[in-house]
């Protein structure tokens, strides 16, 4: 059977070259070197696996980790803000080694006096200043933060400890044996910070009529984590990098104002003795309404509330089962509201305390969003396993815990509200309620990986914030991402880089792994795919410790996809997507060869035996003829069928990264098509590959990432024939940004 080819113009001229030349050339130019291919594997960068992080990104047969029990007692001293405690700690050991000291996290003296946090930031002095700084940066009083360890005993005998800044090492009487367990306690005290004078992660925000909202995490010592990755996870609390720990069973018993309400990880214990028997009956309502939140205090209570100080305290006894941590909040001016969320047929409760200056945006929203919260996740990663989530309201938060989280958001004075408002409200809930699946039962190492936990968790965040107001949250993540990534390269640190050293903090652990993943959803892998790779990687990591490997290769092990080229240049490195179209050449089909394929057949043996060995055969030609084609109208049936429009177009590529290749085509008629071609299409030639489009239609314009799905930093050779105002309008976009 005769073929048809359509041959281009470097076929010809490889048939027709001398292959000793060509030996000779390349001997002389040939140069040893790398393997620097964008595809090449990441064997060379990821850890190796074993049996207990695998190769697939499974936890492998004999994966441990280590489990703490905390009881605690914890006294709310108001008319001090001072914070007193007492804790019992069971340390099981379930690794393989000996271990000869725990050590034990003292985030509160981020803040201490002698904290070593300040002397970390490099600044000379400025042409102005206030006195208020002046005197703050220059003239510091004691403020009396930190924890004052009272004492660290085992069976009521003092133990060696010793504290460096913000970790204190527990020196075991003798080292402690796998399968064991190594019972202590602690008592300590600490002064609760002004979260808006002072700063900080968690504290007391004060109101002018004297009352206090009191949000409060890290303010009991904690256990490190220890595993075969990292062994004892130590690394200093700097203030940005957040926590690494250990899940573990709590009992916790709050004492408080009697007249607080009080919320905290966990289930209450004791709800005839602090609440209400109308608290209580409305509680009960709350469990079954499923639509609209119910009112437990309401705004008219609170106001009541707030206007006395009571003298006698309440106990507040929570337990909660396999968390990471523990957080509350405690204050007399709590709003409380709470309904029922159906989550695969278990009834989660969907909770939020405020003081009245967050109405009337968290009446309308707060419980609402956190419900939303719990189900578009789940439908994403696993099932919520706790029994609550709780959004509480401050001014100036927005921090996470298991089953708690602080949230900003606050509306005027007169109770109006922006939409940019709302919009931060809404997202700051949804982005924290989400932390409970991503880290605080994904437990990767927020401390080494800050991406891991805010990254992940912001590219869920967007895809809830679309399903919960559309309109409002319209966005494009890997169109926000480009003047960030394509900013000073000396001010970009690669999304893998520990986070106290990060430049840019915001844009490199959240945004940037956000828009890479929603990258990966939309444009790379598909829905589908990524989805089930996603949740995979979540389920297998459910209560435990992941690795950025065991991300990269549980997400590849469940898609099917080699995604190496993707995570080694998006996550490893700072290179940019910047593809355009360098030229566009329209070629004309011929049933002659010109003349100087006539002249190579006629001079070269080897060339016309190839040629006359493939039959009937039609050109390509960049010049137009007026030729009849009665040798290609052969081999269709509708000859009207046969493409009259062929254009050659050369894509370059002067960004570092690969990405898909997405094209559109508008016809003369104003008719579109879109063809893409994987990033695969970049595997041998780094720099400029070519496609030839054919069509009976005459081709008018051809856009290259019409929808701005790759992240490139530079639309001005992005169109065919080519824009002259791109470079302005780019110009113009920077200037307004």
């Amino acid at each position: 059977m005769k073929k048809i080819l359509l041959l281009v113009f470097s076929l010809f001229f490889a048939v027709a070259n001398n292959f000793a030349q060509e030996k000779k050339e390349a001997k002389e130019t040939q140069q040893g070197h790398t393997d620097q291919n964008k595809f090449r594997q990441m064997k060379d960068v990821l850890a190796t696996p074993n049996d207990q992080h695998t190769a697939s990104g499974a936890p492998g047969h004999q994966y441990s980790q280590q489990k703490v029990d905390y009881v605690m007692n914890i006294r709310l001293e108001e008319s001090t803000n001072k914070i007193y405690g007492d804790e019992k700690i069971t340390y099981h050991n379930n690794s393989k080694d000996n271990l000869e000291y725990l050590w034990v996290q003292l985030d509160q003296n981020m803040r201490a006096d002698d904290s070593k946090t300040p002397l970390t930031t490099s600044g000379g002095a400025s042409a102005f200043i206030t006195p208020s700084k002046f005197q703050s940066t220059y003239m510091k009083e004691p403020k009396g933060f930190g924890f004052n360890i009272e004492k660290v005993e085992s069976n009521g005998i003092p133990l060696s400890h010793f504290i460096n800044n913000t970790m204190m090492r527990i020196n075991l009487p003798k080292a402690l044996a796998p399968g064991k367990s190594f019972k202590f306690s602690i008592k300590w005290n600490y002064k609760v910070n002004d979260i808006n004078k002072d700063g900080g992660r968690s504290g007391l925000e004060a109101f002018a009529d004297g009352n206090n909202n009191y949000t409060i995490a890290q303010f009991f010592p904690r256990l490190a984590v220890y595993n075969n990755v990292e062994g004892w996870q130590n690394m200093q609390f700097w203030g940005r990098s957040e926590f690494a720990l250990e899940f573990g069973d709590y009992e916790v018993n709050l004492t408080v104002p009697a007249d607080h309400i009080v919320d905290a990880t966990g289930v209450l214990q004791n709800e005839k003795d602090v609440l209400s028997k109308t608290q209580r009956k409305r509680w009960e309502k709350a469990r079954k309404s499923f639509e609209n939140p119910v009112m437990i205090v309401t705004q008219e209570e609170a106001e009541t509330a707030e206007k006395g100080r009571a003298t006698n305290t309440k106990t507040w006894k929570f337990k909660a089962q396999r968390v990471r941590d523990f957080a509350f909040a405690t204050s007399r001016k709590y709003i409380w509201d709470a309904m029922a969320t159906n989550v695969n047929g278990k009834t989660i409760m969907a909770v939020s305390l405020y003081p009245k200056e967050g109405n009337p945006l968290w009446e309308e929203h707060s419980t609402r969003a956190v419900a939303h919260t719990l189900i578009e996740y789940s439908k994403l990663t696993f099932d919520y396993p706790y029994p609550k989530a709780i959004s509480v309201h401050s001014e100036r938060q927005g921090m996470e815990y298991p089953m708690i989280c602080f949230n900003f958001g606050r509306p005027n004075a007169d109770g109006t509200y922006s939409d940019r408002t709302k919009k931060g409200m809404l997202g700051v809930i949804i982005h924290e309620v989400g932390h409970n699946f991503f880290p605080m039962i994904v437990n990767s190492d927020e401390r080494q990986w800050t991406w891991m936990d805010e990254g992940l968790n912001s590219f869920v965040e967007i895809l809830a914030e679309l399903t919960y107001d559309a309109e409002l949250f319209a966005a494009n993540p890997a169109k926000n991402i480009t003047r960030y990534m394509g900013g000073d390269q000396s001010n970009i640190s690669p999304i893998m880089s520990q986070g106290d050293y990060v430049k840019q903090f915001g844009p490199n652990a959240y945004s940037k792994p956000a828009a890479g993943l929603y990258m990966l959803r939309t444009t790379i892998m598909g829905p589908e795919l990524f989805d089930h790779a996603f949740r995979t990687y979540s389920k297998r990591w459910m209560f435990k410790h992941p690795t950025p490997a065991d991300f990269f290769r549980s997400m590849e092990d469940a898609s099917g996809m080699d995604l190496d080229w993707f995570w080694r240049g998006w996550f490893y490195t700072t290179d940019v997507t910047d593809m355009g179209i360098k030229q566009v050449k329209p070629l004309y089909l011929t049933d002659k060869p010109n003349e100087r394929i006539t002249n190579i057949i006629a001079t070269n043996p080897r060339a016309k035996a190839y040629f006359e060995s493939l039959g009937d055969l039609v050109y390509f030609t960049d010049k137009k003829v007026d030729a009849k084609m009665d040798v290609m109208n052969q081999y269709v049936k509708d000859a009207s069928k046969t493409p009259t429009y062929i254009y050659e177009v050369e894509f370059e590529k002067p960004g570092g990264l690969v990405m898909p290749i997405i094209v559109e085509l508008t016809y003369a008629d104003d008719s579109k098509e879109r063809q893409t071609f994987p990033a695969q299409i970049w595997m041998k030639d780094d720099t400029t590959v070519k496609r030839v489009f054919a069509s009976i239609k005459e081709i008018k314009n051809i856009t290259l990432d019409p929808d701005l799905e790759t992240a490139d930093v530079d639309t001005s050779n992005n169109s065919w024939p080519k824009k002259e105002t791109d470079k302005f309008d780019q110009f113009k976009n920077k200037v307004k940004g």
